[in-house]
């Protein structure tokens, strides 16, 4: 027979659980955040260079070698 358990009950053990899983797996979590972010500002770089004009082969090299 199983023992109903409160919503706020239950709530409060879920919550708990999760700030433990947290905190155990700091690194996990900061990992995940950073390339999330990375994703984001990729994203948000591609919306950027489709508005922009084409780049020849040539300068794109001069730009990645510093040239500019």
């Amino acid at each position: 027979m199983q023992v109903p358990i409160e919503d706020a009950k239950l709530k409060e053990l879920f919550k708990q659980a999760l700030i433990e899983a947290l905190d155990q797996k700091r690194d996990l979590v900061h990992d995940l955040l950073v390339e999330a972010m990375e994703d984001l500002a990729t994203i948000r770089a591609i919306q950027e260079g489709e508005g922009s004009g084409h780049a020849t082969r040539q300068e794109v090299f001069d730009i990645l070698q510093g040239k500019q």
